[in-house]
């Protein structure tokens, strides 16, 4: 099961830049509103665009999409890592949870 990040500590993340932000949701959900800097990564796309998006599996990744009930973000998360992607964690409680704390969204 791929770890766990909360919502204070991603937005600590995502403020330092330190992150990179998939949003699992992608199409139209992503074009309404995602979190801020996120790129759309759905999980039939994972093969085909992951190496272009991430070219560093080493790097700092965070899965995303509606709530803890949407299984998206653990799918992308799962096939990141078995592609080799070593530091996957998962925002469980995702972009509801977000808005509900009323953090900035993009769209």
């Amino acid at each position: 099961m791929t770890a766990l990040i909360t919502r204070d500590e991603l937005a600590k993340e995502i403020e330092a830049g330190s992150v990179i932000v998939l949003d699992a949701l992608g199409g139209e959900y992503y074009a309404k509103q995602h979190l801020p800097g996120a790129l759309a990564l759905v999980e039939a796309e994972v093969e085909a665009r992951a190496s272009e998006l991430l070219p560093d599996k080493a790097a700092a990744v965070v899965t995303y999409c509606s709530n803890a009930a949407c299984p998206n973000s653990q799918n992308v998360a799962t096939k990141l890592e078995r592609l080799g992607y070593t530091n996957v964690r998962k925002y469980r409680d995702g972009i509801e949870d977000w808005a509900g704390a009323g953090l900035p969204l993009e769209n």
